[in-house]
């Protein structure tokens, strides 16, 4: 749910003492106490040290893939800022090394990045690897690919992907978006509608990763 609705710890605990539906899936009852931010992020923690989120995602994929749902052709690659109190300590009391500070747009922000590679049909998660907040979307790409891929779509956050050295074995045509200033630079009008309507394509498949 956390990952779904891209909710900071705060905002997952709040949620789920106001949404109704969100306990039902959490399957926790009326009598049930409902974990608090630190709890959510021991959590956390917890699946990250032993491995078990990565092992859980490998059972969801290898089921899908018993029931057809395999991979397809195309991976969309996109990351998501999870946001945490700069106040957050790990087990020694310190401040988490793995998060940081990071700005997006004139908001500022500090936690940790999920990054993940969605299939381009399904919609599925097919991989995701979680770095620090300030962790540049293109440095890892390579981490959200299968390998059989024969298209990746990214925002412009990935631009140069495929120029980067850990991806000169990738066979797979890549479809990153154009930045503003990019288009805005066309002075042909009609080139620049033609790579509007092009821009607007690939806008439309890298939709798909709003909700994985």
């Amino acid at each position: 749910l956390q990952q779904w609705y891209a909710l900071s710890d705060p905002a997952m605990e709040e949620a789920l003492h106001e949404i109704p539906t969100l306990r039902r899936f959490a399957q926790l009852g009326g009598l049930d106490n409902v974990p608090d931010e630190t709890t959510i992020l021991n959590f956390r923690r917890l699946l990250e040290t032993h491995g078990l989120a990565a092992r859980m995602l490998d059972a969801v994929n290898a089921h899908l893939a018993r029931k057809g749902q395999s991979l397809r052709s195309g991976t969309i690659v996109d990351a998501t800022l999870i946001a945490a109190p700069s106040s957050t300590k790990n087990a020694d009391h310190a401040r988490d090394p793995e998060m940081h500070q990071t700005r997006k747009g004139n908001q500022w922000y500090f936690g940790m990045k999920a990054h993940i590679g969605v299939d381009e049909f399904s919609g599925l998660v097919h991989h995701v690897h979680c770095t620090a907040a300030n962790v540049a979307d293109v440095t890892v790409t390579h981490a959200l690919l299968h390998g059989k891929e024969d298209s990746v779509f990214g925002d412009s956050g990935y631009t140069g992907a495929d120029k980067r050295e850990e991806l000169q074995t990738c066979k797979a045509a890549f479809f990153i978006a154009a930045k503003r200033s990019t288009l805005q630079a066309i002075g042909n009008k009609r080139e620049r509608a033609r790579e509007q309507r092009w821009e607007h394509f690939k806008a439309s498949v890298r939709a798909k990763v709003e909700h994985p």
